[in-house]
């Protein structure tokens, strides 16, 4: 099928010398190929000559199948499965472009045969199988490929290592990650990357920020990728002091502000609420991409600044990007805020039929929302009921806060309607219960709020307390209703007295 069915097995016997012409003529074309087609071609010809079982020259057919534009893993794939002794980097090279590709989970497959004819791996065979692991969240078969690093003696290799961490992280195993860090006797700038990465990724966020203090405490320079990950765990944590401080040590660094760097501050002053220097950063990038958009103006829409944000929105329609499913967040989130219930139905529905981008539950949750802050709950409710999908408890409470607003709107029952379905759903949750219980109490249904609360106490259900921060200095303080007195917190409360009684007596 791919040049040498028809060509007998049985090759004349060609002088030495007419085989290295032939050869390095075979190695001329392969530079010039431009098609899969030329890669037959080539590879018949090869049959033609007898250089069908030259190892070298089929392990630069198999290279140039993966790494070429026009790859053909296929082709690849079948060489390796017809032919016996190419080399291991031969099917490194094929493990790399399954890893890559659009179908990860085939380089699985391909280290397995590797494993089965008793070709050994090396250290770049298994950071591609890490990452096509990774991709597919196979963390059993990511598990099996860490134990051959250990029959291979590539358990301590720190390129594999970094690999393996990606791994554990992208399942979500981070205690995992955080043991493969500990234990490597080595460690590259891409080491601590890949710890601040796994932590930040699953909101360990405590964690990433102690491993980076940790990373310059062992004399390690933060590149680029360790600025935008930590940026990224401000943003999360809203501490801006600490993101300012990571800022000015980019400029410290003298690190080029380039698109992706320009994005995570962009998003972590936004998200931060420090919207003027998230703007002055946006206006000074010279290169913006769809993730720098969104993230201002979702940062404007979150904030209240529902017509700068739409304004924005309009900027970015005239530009070439195009927009994606974060700035539809961003704009539906702003028509929310302002109010802009048929805007917002037409965003909806322009996401889907102008830009061809299929709505999330999260985009459902919004049109919910503005639909719930507009007080109508009938409407908000059918929308619910006619999703593509079964919602989650997330938009039902949505609309359940949007009932205990507009009580006075409600002819229709729909509060109670999403009462029930949402005890349904997650019966154990206790701020379902709370909520529920509450909006009986809002209308005087003193025995049904009282049932809720006795069935709460039944199941050993406790509501989470209620929680404030603030940022001093660039450390988070967290308050809980109903708090220990702590001794860090004496003098705090001493004061807020002190500043009771003055208000008392101005």
């Amino acid at each position: 099928m791919y040049g040498w069915a028809s060509i007998s097995n049985r090759q004349p016997s060609l002088p030495s010398k007419t085989q290295l012409c032939v050869k390095n003529h075979c190695l001329s074309l392969l530079c010039l190929c431009s098609s899969t087609k030329h890669i037959s071609q080539i590879h018949a010809h090869l049959h033609v000559f007898g250089l069908q079982e030259d190892t070298s020259l089929l392990a630069r057919l198999v290279r140039f199948c993966v790494s070429s534009p026009s790859k053909d893993l296929s082709f690849a794939r079948t060489l390796l499965d017809r032919f016996q002794n190419l080399p291991v980097s031969s099917w490194n090279f094929l493990v790399r472009g399954y890893a890559s590709s659009s179908s990860p989970r085939e380089a699985i497959w391909v280290f397995r045969e590797m494993r089965r004819r008793g070709i050994r791996p090396n250290n770049l065979t298994f950071p591609f199988l890490f990452k096509a692991c990774a991709s597919v969240f196979a963390l059993r078969e990511g598990r099996q490929a860490q134990v051959d690093t250990f029959k291979c003696c590539l358990d301590s290799d720190v390129y594999v290592q970094n690999t393996l961490m990606h791994l554990y992280g992208s399942c979500k195993k981070i205690l995992d990650a955080r043991r493969v860090f500990d234990e490597m006797p080595e460690r590259s700038v891409v080491s601590w990357n890949s710890v601040i990465t796994a932590c930040v990724e699953n909101s360990w966020f405590s964690d990433g920020i102690e491993y980076f203090v940790k990373m310059r405490n062992c004399g390690f320079e933060p590149d680029q990728t360790t600025m935008v990950v930590m940026l990224s765990a401000c943003a999360e944590l809203g501490n801006l002091s600490l993101g300012r401080w990571v800022h000015s040590q980019t400029i410290t660094k003298g690190l080029v502000l380039n698109c992706k760097l320009g994005t995570a501050l962009v998003d972590m002053y936004a998200k931060s609420g420090a919207l003027y220097y998230a703007k002055l950063v946006f206006d000074r990038l010279e290169e913006i991409n769809v993730w720098t958009w969104s993230a201002m103006i979702l940062g404007l829409a979150q904030h209240g600044f529902a017509k700068e944000a739409l304004d924005l929105f309009s900027k970015m329609m005239d530009s070439s990007v195009s927009p994606n499913y974060v700035t539809f967040l961003g704009v539906l989130c702003a028509c929310s805020h302002a109010g802009l219930v048929q805007d917002g139905y037409r965003y909806f529905h322009d996401m889907e039929h102008v830009h061809g981008i299929k709505p999330l539950m999260i985009h459902y949750g919004a049109m919910v929302d503005i639909l719930g802050r507009g007080g109508r709950l009938s409407e908000a409710y059918k929308f619910i009921k006619n999703m593509p999908f079964e919602p989650d408890t997330i938009v039902w409470r949505t609309l359940l806060s949007a009932c205990s607003i507009h009580d006075v709107k409600d002819d229709e029952g729909v509060a109670e309607k999403v009462r029930k379905k949402l005890l349904e759903l997650d019966p154990r949750r206790s701020g379902n219960l709370v909520i529920v219980a509450n909006m009986y109490a809002d209308v005087g249904m003193w025995k049904e709020a009282a049932d809720v609360r006795r069935a709460m106490k039944d199941r050993r259900m406790k509501k989470s307390a209620g929680e404030s921060c603030i940022e001093i200095g660039g450390s988070i303080r967290r308050f809980f209703s109903g708090y220990d007195l702590q001794d860090d917190y004496k003098c705090i409360f001493q004061l807020l007295d002190v500043l009771n009684l003055h208000m008392k007596t101005v």
